[in-house]
This record gives structure tokens, sequence and C-alpha cells, in this order.
């Protein structure tokens, strides 16, 4: 029978390395290199969206709601800490009642107290024609009295993953009374 000394030293030694074989294992890396082809990604290729945004925020179903404002909201020249929720359709043509191609889904808020400035986190998501369940990201200012602004795209989903572009947009038409809205979007994106 073996001596319980060298059992007791045998167990000891397997105990330590395998401690010591745990504590000096690598994990896997956090990151690696892969290759687009590996993902199922083709050529990239640039493409052109043109709608319309109908900010609805008066009447009884109106698609842009106010969810937040300042104290001071209501003396600010800017409606400055104002934040909107919206849920606005894109179409076709200007008119309300053109062909729905997608909604306009996400938050904007005065971000600007000297001049008028929107922040725009905004998600297009598509539902009609070849981008149909396909999203595109825009976050960025909106200086919405300029004739044209610029904001950038800055990801997408579907058939826009790896998106990257910019979106010009331009105020079709405006009604002071009811601060209803409808704006021009020319979008121009890099996907695959």
């Amino acid at each position: 029978m073996a001596n319980p000394k060298s059992l007791t030293s045998i167990f000891t030694s397997v105990v330590l390395t395998l401690l010591f074989s745990f504590a000096t294992a690598k994990s896997p890396p956090f990151h690696r290199s892969v290759s687009a082809t590996s993902l199922g990604l083709k050529k990239e290729k640039l493409s052109h969206l043109h709608f319309f945004f109908h900010d609805i925020v008066s009447g009884p179903k109106p698609t842009a709601v106010k969810v937040a404002e300042a104290h001071s909201t209501n003396t600010s020249s800017t409606l400055f800490g104002s934040i909107a929720m919206v849920d606005d359709p894109l179409t076709v043509g200007p008119e309300p009642g053109s062909k729905l191609v997608g909604k306009a889904q996400g938050i904007y808020g005065s971000a600007a107290q000297y001049e008028t400035g929107l922040l725009m986190v905004m998600n297009f998501v598509f539902t009609e024609g070849k981008f149909n369940g396909s999203t595109l990201s825009m976050l960025g200012r909106n200086a919405v009295f300029s004739a044209v602004r610029e904001m950038p795209i800055v990801g997408g989903s579907g058939a826009f993953r790896f998106a990257r572009g910019y979106a010009q947009a331009k105020t079709h038409t405006f009604d002071l009374n009811s601060g209803d809205a409808v704006v021009e979007y020319n979008v121009y994106v890099f996907h695959y």
C-alpha cells in the first residue's frame, strides 16, 4: 500500500497542476478579423432614396408628440429643451395620400438656445419595394430654417447593413399655425 505522505504529495501535485493550467489558459480573443465574404457581403454599392417625411403635430392623430420639456421651454424663442417622439409617414410624394414607403421612427429635440436647431435621432423603417424590412439610422443636427440640411446616416439593418452616408432635408411645406411640416429627403448611402 502507498505511503499516505506520498498520496498526499501526488494529490497536491495534481491539484496544483490543474489549477496552474486553468490559470494560464488563454481566453478566446475579444476580437478577430473576418472577411466581408464570410458574412455574405458582396460588392458595395451607392443608393439614392427620395421620399417625403410628414411631421404632423396637430389634429386628432398626430404623428409627432411632445414627450418632455424643460421649465424654460415655453419662454424660449427656440423651444430649447422640448423633446418629441415621432412615427412619421414616409411617402413617395408630398401629398398626405401619396404611396407610403415607410416610417420615420425616433425622437427629435430642440438642442440650441439661440437659433433653431434640432437633434435628430431617427430610424427610417422601409415597408415597400426591395428595401422592405430594412432600416437606416440617422443621427445629427437639423437646422430647420436652413434651405437644405445635411445629416449623417450612421448605420442600418437588413439591406442596409454596414450603411453609411448622408441625408439632405429640404422643407416642402410648413404650417406656422399648426406646426405641421412636410420635408423632402434625398438620402445617399453606401451599403452591400
